[in-house]
């Protein structure tokens, strides 16, 4: 139950009946007798107040649906962007990523660095330079920018 096994339960037994001793031993047990009654009336009231707000049994809900272990971030992010349609062409198609999302949005022809039609394995061109400000000159500041 709690990870008590019997040995453990006599002695607690045993040692609660010397502490509190014989005369307040049924006080005590009586209140011990209403905590567990009142604990079970409020779970039973959770229990239906949640039946009543949700509309839904709590028997009934599949919990290993919310278990937070089950999401990938990039398997969800991957799902919100791309249409169902893409998704299969992805899984479906033996090319480069970038080859692949080009020609799922539309570009049939890449173009490499040459200039020459790039071929479905082929990766895309690398983006521009970046520009980089000179040693010791300090970035433009923008008022408006929080």
């Amino acid at each position: 139950m709690f990870g008590i096994n019997t040995p453990e339960l006599i002695l607690i037994v045993v040692l609660a009946v010397l502490l509190i001793g014989p005369t307040r031993l049924p006080g005590y047990l009586e209140k011990l007798k209403n905590l567990i009654r009142e604990v079970r009336k409020m779970a039973s009231g959770a229990r239906e107040t949640i039946k009543q707000e949700a509309g839904v049994d709590i028997d009934d809900i599949d919990w290993k649906k919310y278990d937070p272990r089950q999401y990938d971030p990039r398997r969800i992010i991957r799902e919100a962007l791309l249409d169902d349609d893409d998704v299969e062409n992805l899984k479906s198609l033996k090319m480069a990523p970038g080859a692949a999302i080009a020609s799922m949005m539309g570009k049939d022809e890449l173009k490499g660095i040459e200039g020459a039609e790039a071929q479905p394995g082929d990766a895309l061109p690398a983006a521009p330079e970046i520009e980089r400000l000179a040693e010791g000159e300090r970035a433009p500041f923008d008022v408006e920018a929080t």
